[in-house]
């Protein structure tokens, strides 16, 4: 399972776990006679504790080039794993000093000292003498513009400070509960040895791709298909993957190839690649969904700096068609940025403009392994947590009706504790702790996704980001 401990304060999750037990496992009905299978060397053991979940370990697991053996007239089963690589964090980010750690620390912190810590994070002038150039002068003169907050920055002080408690009680809680079933370890130093270093991002293109599909013929609703169902062929037409949704309704996990880059798709998933522009083929799809998770590509600084991905305004996030997607009483789960403008546009704009009532405030806090925040948690500029803001939309269901049925309100706090992954923006997964707010099979898509998962229909001009096949290895082939 992906969650680990669930405590009255949230979850701790093992997101590596999860994306491992998605069934990421190839179906060969055409082996050859003699065909190549790797030898099954790797256990796995269970912890058992306040929950049970599969070791993710894979140290010992052969690799993609590792010896073979042979087997005849038998269907094979080639299974992927996700690399533990992405996964193996150790150590913080930024060193926390010893009162702001986890362990040794206090929960109870004045704005007034969080406001101080801040002020010292910022670079201290130097005692250079002599001349300076006008350069040398300005930097100064900025660095000291920083030490005065300004509106935003007192404002996001402030919400940190009213939540900071709930932030270090609760994961604490649950960082206790991993380290003593073993899930975290306080010496993990030798866990980082002989690891092989693998590229933290590929460059697949994807939304490029998307730029490009604008320029394809316009095709005819009536005459195209609303859904290209995958077989056993590897290649499929461009076209069909940019222009319908795409399904995966076998029990097995499917390549595509898309500009020669392979990527894999697991089994009862569903996904349309395109850019927000090109929406239409999701309505063409005519589900409805009782469960809607939004990952907006936020605007901010950073952001502006870098070109890793293009970001919305307010408007156009407004624009997306939720009306036109969500079932009566569908749960909306919405991952914010820690700024406070677009934690107010999400509840006071956003919301409202949905029919969607806003009902509770979790958090995301991302640990090492041993069990410290990646981040310090009252660090200025960045936060070792992310919000997630939920509701539901407004309509005939009834909460008499949702107890009736077994389904439990939604808690106003939770916080989800993980490992993050170390490539930027692949967020930990929600089936597991939402199952209990939603009734059994119910329809479930994730919007702005750059993966995906069995039971889901994903959208997003990168929907296949992390699906790209060099983020996994071989486990081993079965039969």
């Amino acid at each position: 399972m992906s969650v680990v401990h669930r405590l009255r304060a949230g979850w701790l999750v093992d997101h590596l776990s999860f994306i491992n037990q998605c069934g990421y496992e190839i179906c060969d009905s055409l082996a050859n006679p003699g065909g190549a299978t790797l030898r099954p060397s790797v256990t796995s053991s269970e912890y058992h504790d306040a929950s049970t979940f599969p070791a993710t370990s894979s140290k010992d697991s052969p690799g993609l080039g590792d010896a073979v053996e042979e087997t005849e007239g038998k269907t094979a089963k080639t299974r992927y794993v996700f690399r533990e690589e992405f996964f193996d964090i150790s150590k913080p980010h930024i060193a926390a000093a010893p009162e702001q750690q986890l362990l040794q620390g206090d929960p109870e912190v004045s704005l007034a000292e969080i406001k101080a810590s801040s002020s010292a994070e910022e670079p201290q002038e130097g005692t250079k003498s002599g001349g300076e150039d006008s350069v040398a002068v300005a930097r100064k003169q900025k660095r000291k513009r920083k030490c005065v907050f300004n509106q935003g920055e007192l404002d996001a002080l402030e919400y940190h400070t009213k939540i900071r408690k709930l932030i270090w009680e609760g994961t604490l809680h649950l960082v206790q509960e991993g380290l003593k079933s073993g899930f975290l370890h306080r010496a993990t130093t030798e866990l980082s040895c002989g690891k092989n270093i693998v590229p933290g991002h590929i460059d697949c293109g994807l939304a490029e791709l998307c730029e490009m599909a604008k320029q394809f013929p316009a095709v005819n609703d009536s005459d195209h298909p609303a859904v290209h169902v995958l077989d056993d062929e590897t290649s499929s037409p461009e076209q069909d993957l940019l222009s319908c949704v795409t399904e995966n309704n076998s029990n097995c996990a499917k390549i595509v190839v898309l500009m020669g880059q392979k990527y894999l798709v697991p089994p009862k998933s569903s996904f349309l690649l395109s850019d927000i522009s090109c929406l239409q083929p999701l309505l063409n799809y005519k589900k409805k969904y009782d469960v809607i998770v939004i990952d907006p590509p936020w605007e901010n600084k950073s952001v502006k700096r870098s070109n890793r991905y293009s970001h919305l305004s307010s408007w156009q996030i407004k624009q997306i068609p939720v009306a036109a997607l969500a079932a009566p009483d569908c749960l909306i789960v919405t991952w914010v940025t820690n700024r406070q403008k677009h934690l107010r546009f999400v509840k006071d704009e956003l919301y409202p403009h949905w029919s969607v009532k806003t009902l509770a405030e979790w958090h995301w806090v991302k640990i090492t392994r041993s069990g410290e925040f990646v981040l310090p948690l009252d660090s200025f500029h960045k936060k070792p947590y992310e919000v997630l803001i939920l509701g539901r939309v407004q309509g005939s269901v009834k909460e008499a009706q949702r107890k009736s049925e077994d389904i439990l309100p939604i808690p106003e706090h939770k916080l989800i504790v993980s490992i993050p992954c170390s490539l930027h923006s692949h967020k930990p997964p929600l089936t597991a702790v939402l199952a209990e707010f939603v009734k059994p099979d119910v329809e479930c898509l994730e919007l702005f996704a750059r993966n995906l998962q069995p039971g889901w229909t994903s959208w997003g001009n990168e929907v296949l980001k992390f699906q790209h096949i060099d983020y996994f290895t071989v486990l081993q082939n079965e039969n």
